[in-house]
């Protein structure tokens, strides 16, 4: 029997009649919901050029689909950062020593108020391909979980590529699983009810925070959450062809990321990037995959999902069609951002339960 399937959730927002998008852009502003078109028209306004045409400092100077959502906000005469000052959630700015040894920014999110007891604890991993974004890009996401999980969210960076190649992204992610390990206690959290979430190439490290945990002997995270997760380098996968010039993300922009963080074929074919063809996928803990209809990477969750169902680890899926890359930090404009915040929150509440604090 299958331990998961993928469930298709559509918005209910009617969408809005448009002329029929030109094949270059994967009909993508045709495809999107009406939320999520208003966020993309907002990004094309920002004009940000092809990632193929830029260094890695001019890429990181972008306009990113979260400025979008500021804009778009601010054009309805909302301020982001009071929204943020009125999320109920807190916010502490740290560092913690990454595998070189350097000290790494570092995000303590906390739901406001006196805790009853001990919180559990997500290590939080932003996307970006291994290349861009920090943790100012991916704010929206740890302060959602930390308020719908009840739970302390440590949101961390890591040294990127092309100035650090692979694994520098994938080791200082695993550091800072150790460290949060080691500290979860003193920010008011249960060190024995900790989960693992990513986004994107987060989505990828989160997963092999979880196997090198697994293969260090080290105490397993209870969950991981992967959202639109990187699983493997084949650009050929039906989602690449259908999205293959996609917005934000597409086929040239994924090849553009692995020409900047892998050295070599090795390297793509290594287990902790390849986690669809090389890795073993065996004794790692449940996990909760969130998918996006009009992504390149779709494919991937997909073949990630039945590759650890086969693996025997218990998954639960669901994509969520009419949305794209980096929809799910979104609820403040995007309704299907908002409920697939609310399914990985129900799982991560359900795997918090059944640790028992302290134990």
């Amino acid at each position: 029997m299958r331990h998961f399937a993928f469930l298709i959730i559509s918005s209910a927002l009617t969408a809005l009649p448009v002329a029929a998008a030109a094949q270059t852009d994967s009909r993508t502003m045709e495809r999107a919901d009406a939320d999520m078109r208003e966020v993309l028209m907002k990004l094309d306004e920002l004009g940000p050029k092809p990632f193929a045409e830029l260094t890695a400092v001019e890429a990181r100077a972008q306009p990113t689909p979260a400025d979008a959502v500021a804009a778009l906000l601010k054009a309805e005469g909302k301020d982001p950062e009071q929204m943020k000052r009125q999320s109920g959630v807190t916010t502490q700015d740290m560092t913690y020593e990454g595998a070189a040894g350097d000290q790494i920014p570092a995000r303590i999110y906390k739901p406001a108020g006196e805790a009853a007891g001990a919180l559990p604890v997500i290590l939080y991993i932003h996307g970006g391909g291994w290349v861009i974004a920090d943790l100012d890009t991916y704010d929206a996401t740890p302060r959602a979980l930390a308020k719908k999980a009840n739970a302390i969210v440590a949101s961390v960076h890591y040294r990127q590529a092309p100035e650090h190649k692979f694994p520098a992204s994938h080791d200082d992610t695993m550091a800072a699983y150790k460290w949060v390990l080691e500290n979860a206690e003193s920010w008011g959290g249960d060190a024995k009810r900790i989960a693992v979430v990513g986004e994107s190439a987060g989505g990828n490290m989160a997963m092999t925070v979880a196997m090198g945990a697994r293969d260090q002997d080290l105490q397993a995270p209870v969950h991981i959450v992967a959202v639109y997760p990187v699983a493997g380098a084949n650009l050929s996968t039906p989602s690449y062809e259908e999205n293959e010039n996609a917005k934000p993300l597409n086929k040239a922009g994924m090849r553009w990321f692995f020409k900047q963080e892998a050295e070599s074929k090795a390297d793509l074919n290594d287990p902790r990037l390849n986690l669809v063809k090389t890795a073993d996928l065996k004794g790692l803990p449940p996990t909760t995959i969130i998918t996006a209809e009009i992504d390149p990477l779709l494919s991937d969750g997909e073949l990630l999902a039945e590759r650890l169902e086969a693996a025997g680890v218990k998954v639960a899926a669901q994509n969520y069609e009419g949305v794209t890359h980096e929809f799910f930090g979104m609820d403040a404009v995007v309704a299907d951002a908002a409920a697939a915040q609310d399914f990985a929150a129900r799982e991560l509440t359900d795997a918090f339960g059944g640790a028992t604090p302290g134990e």
